[in-house]
């Protein structure tokens, strides 16, 4: 008798720890704060019976593989806001969506199928630096400005840049685009630079337009998640000091100088001719005698 109950507690122990056909995998995943991250499944609903997530033990997601019930977060437990409409379902393959994530803890995901069932647990680490904290970056005309990424860019990792919301760079893999759009063009006019291996933008021969935010935004793909992050920089060009001209005229540092150049010796030029006027005036009426009349 005593083997038996220890027989049946091996058993049940090989049971919990995902023998017999039930699986279960960990994944690490480390993120800032303020980040997205879709965490992967690997599977397509419509072959399974149901996939939900949980974190800490409570249902956060579910949906069924004919789409007939799907819940996400208080939908799911009824009371509980804890992500506030933070969380995304892909309908396609179950896997779910954080946005603006803040939360560390397992996040834990049970496929079941009319097969066979496995878990999956995401350790998610979150960091608190928020990811889009604004980096404050100020130059004057005519100076070069390299915006820098600040991470170490792998083959797979997506990365776009946007100037006010307008794209004007991207980088997939070992292709890179810079300025596709026409406003973009007429606004940089080839003086944007794209390190391919680091993603770091530069703009050369700054102008008093180039100011304003720029973002960027970086996707990191892996087969078990993808995480998106962004950061933001906030870039001011000033004019130079002392030109007397506003940098509202979007000229660069050399050509207000040339300009206060021209202006002067166009001063200078008309001062000379009015003073040899003047001279010859004077001589010219100096040398007229003076008449009888005036003797008596």
């Amino acid at each position: 008798m005593k083997f038996l109950f220890n027989l049946l507690a091996v058993i049940l122990f090989l049971l919990d720890n995902g023998v017999f056909g039930v699986g279960s995998d960990e994944v690490s995943v480390s993120v800032i704060e303020g980040d997205s991250v879709t965490l992967h499944t690997g599977v397509q609903t419509s072959l399974q019976d149901d996939i939900k997530w949980y974190f800490k033990d409570t249902r956060i997601a579910q949906i069924s593989g004919d789409l007939s019930f799907i819940c996400t977060d208080v939908q799911c437990n009824e009371g509980t806001e804890r992500f506030r409409d933070r969380l995304k379902l892909d309908h396609q393959t179950g896997s779910l969506t954080i946005t603006n994530i803040t939360d560390s803890g397992l996040y834990e995901l049970k496929i079941i199928s009319s097969k066979s069932s496995s878990d999956k647990i995401f350790s998610l680490s979150v960091t608190g630096v928020p990811a889009a904290e604004i980096d404050e970056v100020k130059r004057n005309e005519g100076e070069s400005v390299t915006l820098d990424p600040g991470v170490i860019k792998n083959t797979h990792d997506v990365m776009t840049w946007y100037f006010n919301d307008i794209l004007v760079a991207e980088i997939t893999g070992n292709q890179s685009e810079i300025c596709t759009d026409v406003q973009c063009k007429e606004r940089f006019r080839d003086r944007l630079k794209l390190d391919l291996q680091t993603g770091s933008l530069t703009i050369t021969n700054t102008t008093n337009t180039d100011s304003g935010l720029y973002k960027l935004q970086i996707i990191i793909n892996n087969s078990s998640f993808s995480i998106t992050s962004v950061k933001r920089f906030n870039r001011t060009v000033t004019s130079v000091p002392g030109s007397g001209l506003s940098s509202d005229s979007g000229l660069s540092s050399g050509a207000v100088a040339g300009i206060v150049v021209a202006v002067l010796l166009v001063f200078a030029a008309a001062a000379v001719t009015a003073a040899v006027i003047y001279y010859r005036h004077r001589k010219s009426h100096a040398a007229v005698p003076q008449s009888e009349g005036d003797d008596t």
